[in-house]
């Protein structure tokens, strides 16, 4: 069966679907994707969202990192990442998309805002870590003593939100209000699946300054129209 995973080296939707793999033991063709000039293959394969993660199996392409997560889990059933037991399987869906809804589309709002628009955002994102801060309490991981579909979404933040932090100049976690939280991130990166399958962090704030300029300008050009 062939498998073929187009992303880029700075998204962390790509990185997720990455780990997946690796925890599966699945081998794979990796394209990289220029984010500025996107190749006809990516169009081809995702018209709707035109963006990546996409992976390619036998042909045919499934496209949003948790979709993918959850088909790569479905179709190789070896190291599950999904719980097995239904109530579980369910809270952990529920835990991914409030990471998503509540968490990352906070930051992703301060990122791309100035001014008052971005403390809001910056204090949205705070008040959403505190419910996954007490959610962490007394575990290793969200799913226990092992890494699960919850730690793959939500873990962006334990190497991307600090880089995030660092092109803002501020600050959302911090030891002292979220303890739970912080021991998650420096356990999560210190998996060797997921150590040696990170972005090089000295190479992530040139990327991400550029691509908030980039995003300010655009948002300035829509208002301006």
């Amino acid at each position: 069966m062939e498998v073929k995973l187009f992303g880029a080296w700075p998204s962390p939707f790509v990185c997720r679907v990455e780990w997946a793999l690796k925890i599966k033991g699945i081998k794979y063709e990796y394209i990289e994707e220029d984010l500025y000039n996107k190749s006809s293959s990516l169009l081809k394969y995702s018209p709707i969202n035109k963006q990546v993660p996409v992976l390619l199996h036998d042909g045919r392409p499934i496209i949003e990192s948790m979709v993918i997560i959850e088909y790569i889990d479905d179709t190789w059933k070896q190291n599950p990442i999904l719980p097995t037991d239904p109530y579980r399987r369910a809270m952990a869906r529920f835990w991914a998309q409030y990471v998503e809804d509540k968490f990352y589309e906070s930051v992703k709002r301060a990122f791309f805002t100035e001014g008052e628009e971005q403390k809001v955002a910056v204090e949205l994102a705070v008040e959403a870590l505190k419910p996954l801060d007490q959610e962490l309490k007394g575990k290793k991981f969200f799913g226990g003593e092992e890494i699960g579909f919850v730690d793959l979404v939500a873990g962006w933040i334990a190497h991307w939100l600090g880089v995030v932090e660092e092109v803002l100049c501020i600050k959302v976690v911090d030891p002292e209000n979220f303890p739970s939280l912080c021991a998650w991130m420096k356990n999560f990166v210190e998996v060797p699946v997921i150590k040696e399958n990170l972005p090089a962090r000295d190479q992530m704030p040139g990327f991400y300054r550029m691509l908030r300029q980039s995003g300010l300008a655009s948002c300035d050009g829509k208002q301006q129209s």
